[in-house]
Formats: C-alpha cells, sequence, structure tokens
C-alpha cells in the first residue's frame, strides 16, 4: 500500500494538483490584499465613503447603524456586503485566470496537422495483375 502511494504521488498529476492547490492560495491572498486595500477603498471614495464590509441587514430587529461584527454579535444579519467583496474577488481572480490561461494558448505553437495516412500495400491480387500487365505490354510487337 505504501509502494501504491508513492506512486501516486509521483505521479506528475497529483504534484501539479499541489502545486496548483498552493499557488491558488497565494494568488487568494494576493487578490483579497488588491480588492480590500485597493479596490474598495476607491470604490467607497466614489460612492461617497460607503464601506461596502459593513452593509448588512438585520434580521432580528437589531439597529442597522452598527458596525458588522457588533450587528452579527447582536443576532441574525444578512450582510451582503461581504458578499459584494467575494464577487469582486471572483471577477479579478477570473479575469486574471483568463489573461493567463491567454497568454499561454498564443505561446505555443499550433499543432502541426497530422501526416495523411500511408495509402495501403496493394493486394497480392493488384500485384499479379500489374506484373500479367507488364508481361503482355513486353510481348506486344
Amino acid at each position: 500500500m505504501l509502494k501504491e502511494f508513492r506512486e501516486f504521488i509521483a505521479k506528475g498529476n497529483a504534484l501539479d494538483l499541489a502545486i496548483g492547490v498552493i499557488i491558488g492560495g497565494a494568488f487568494g491572498a494576493i487578490v483579497g490584499s488588491v480588492v480590500n486595500d485597493l479596490l474598495m477603498p476607491l470604490i467607497s471614495l466614489v460612492t461617497g465613503g460607503i464601506d461596502f464590509t459593513n452593509m448588512y441587514v438585520p434580521l432580528k430587529g437589531q439597529a442597522a447603524n452598527l458596525p458588522l461584527a457588533d450587528a452579527k454579535a447582536a443576532g441574525a444579519v444578512l450582510a451582503y456586503g461581504s458578499f459584494l467583496q467575494a464577487v469582486v474577488n471572483f471577477v479579478i481572480i477570473a479575469f486574471v485566470l483568463f489573461l493567463i490561461v491567454r497568454a499561454v494558448n498564443q505561446t505555443r505553437k499550433p499543432a502541426a496537422p497530422p501526416a495523411p495516412p500511408a495509402p495501403p500495400a496493394p493486394s497480392k491480387e493488384e500485384v499479379l495483375l500489374g506484373e500479367i500487365r507488364d508481361l503482355l505490354k513486353d510481348r506486344r510487337p
């Protein structure tokens, strides 16, 4: 069983997947920082100082002017600001991945067209008929 596990881990697909997950986690942290520290403050500035992280709808009658953490402690809230932030994160990640895949596809050489298949070898009958034809051509005066 240990040998099978080593073979599985040594396969390129498992190792590539592990590297992809680790890089994806690091990339997610970078995108989160770009969204939280760069984009959302700019969006907040354009929208007149709205803080998206504290946007919520109270569900239990608590005051709507509390910070999100306090509102959550007081009862159930529908925190749609966090959802908006997650959507922005997703769009940025999807766009960057699109750009990466597009760049990789442009750098790849187009696959050479497959060579046409070789014509099948003539059958024994065709070979014999060709020999007969050639002999008959030689007999003509």
